[in-house]
């Protein structure tokens, strides 16, 4: 049984110490953001909580346009083809005197809805940063090259982050949202917690985690934040170890709202939805609800191991730009790159520097109910049968898992 980080008798999670200029990093935001749309689905089915409307939703989301955005789009569901989402974390709510884009994670949904990829991208990785739009609407702020990816949002909020990463990948993103560390705290709590496996203790006196054992532990509040923000407790202690140590609590929360219905659940939904309006800001372009119904519908019956989480193909110790910061890994990330934008499935070759296969984890599951492939011999037997499909090749050097795998955040002893 997963041991909680929640006292016994039912108290609050325990406080954790901030520490002014740490930069923590979740890919929790990612999915829960999409997640906590999907109450919609919900509410316009017939199923809401008594006295909830959709407008009291709406009333909470904070907006932004990105460059060139007028508004108006239409629901995604009246798309033909995938869709991009940026999430962006911020650390506003931390002693500092700048804020920057900690968090940057590029979420692709292929065309035929069969897949998704949630790419991280570490906040130290040095990118040119594009001219960018001023946010009084005044001209723009002149471009830069060699610069961390972090320092976008300090030059041009939410637009320069989005901008920068579409000359990174190559992708338009015409959907992005933005969070705090308070929408990590939120929505943990909101979704009744998860459970995350550690390979020993893990003790990080930086971002406040005590987990003083191996094992299972379910977390949620500020313990989850404190998990997420951990660098120096797993892998190798950097950032880059981080990124798969919180893959390790991304697919646990998939697999958790797949198995216990979380998404079928009215109050548990509403609940998500209310931490994350309440938490976030949005492009214009998402701020129409029919449009949060259709991206939530989208990961509602995909099949867990067609759900993947990868780091933008990244390395350190190279020097020249990159000292004492991350560089692009060019064969790996053109190749992850293409892969996208040919909406095929992604594979890692592993898990990555914080996180390991689960010794004691079963079978990992898939969504039983709704297969996204279509079922059919290898080998035709009458014309127009449709041949079963290839499973998709590995991309050597890629490091991340899909929501089916089960994995522990390796500790940093």
């Amino acid at each position: 049984m997963a041991r909680t980080t929640q006292r016994p008798g039912g108290t609050a999670p325990r406080s954790i110490a901030r520490h002014g200029r740490l930069r923590p990093s979740s890919p929790l935001m990612g999915l829960l953001q999409l997640l906590g749309a999907a109450l919609v689905v919900v509410l316009v089915s017939g199923l809401a909580v008594a006295g909830i409307t959709v407008q009291q939703l709406e009333a909470n989301i904070d907006t932004v346009a990105l460059d060139g955005d007028e508004g108006g789009v239409p629901a995604i569901g009246d798309f033909e083809g995938g869709f991009n989402v940026l999430i962006v974390g911020i650390d506003e709510n931390y002693d500092r005197e700048s804020v920057l884009n900690d968090v940057n994670i590029l979420v692709h949904v292929s065309a035929d809805h069969t897949n998704a990829t949630a790419v991280s991208f570490p906040r130290d990785l040095v990118v040119p940063i594009p001219s960018c739009p001023r946010e009084d609407g005044e001209g723009r702020y002149a471009s830069m090259s060699a610069r961390p990816l972090n320092e976008a949002y300090y030059y041009g909020g939410l637009p320069c982050v989005a901008l920068t990463i579409e000359e990174l990948t190559g992708l338009d993103i015409p959907f992005a949202a933005m969070t705090t560390f308070n929408g990590v705290v939120n929505m943990s709590t909101a979704v009744g917690g998860v459970t995350v496996c550690t390979t020993g203790p893990l003790i990080d006196r930086y971002s406040g985690i005590n987990l003083p054992s191996a094992g299972d532990w379910t977390l949620l509040g500020q313990d989850a934040l404190a998990f997420l923000r951990s660098r120096h407790g797993v892998g190798d202690g950097s950032d880059l170890g981080r990124i798969s140590s919180q893959q390790v609590f991304l697919s646990a929360l998939v697999r958790k709202v797949t198995a216990e219905g979380v998404l079928d659940d009215p109050a548990a939904i509403y609940r998500l939805a209310t931490a994350a309006t309440q938490s976030m800001t949005l492009s214009t372009s998402m701020t129409n609800i029919t449009t949060l119904v259709a991206m939530a519908q989208v990961f509602r019956n995909m099949s867990l191991d067609r759900i993947t989480f990868v780091q933008y193909p990244s390395t350190t110790g190279v020097g020249g730009v990159y000292e004492g910061k991350v560089a692009p890994v060019r064969s790996v990330a053109e190749e992850l790159m293409e892969r996208l934008q040919n909406d095929q499935p992604v594979v890692a070759e592993e898990t990555g520097r914080g996180s390991v296969s689960n010794p004691e984890a079963t079978t990992p599951p898939t969504n039983p109910e709704t297969p996204t492939e279509p079922e059919a011999s290898a080998t035709p037997s009458a014309p127009g049968e449709t041949a079963a499909p290839e499973e998709p090749e590995v991309i050597e050097g890629l490091l991340g898992q899909s929501a089916a795998q089960n994995t522990c955040s390796k500790v940093n002893n």
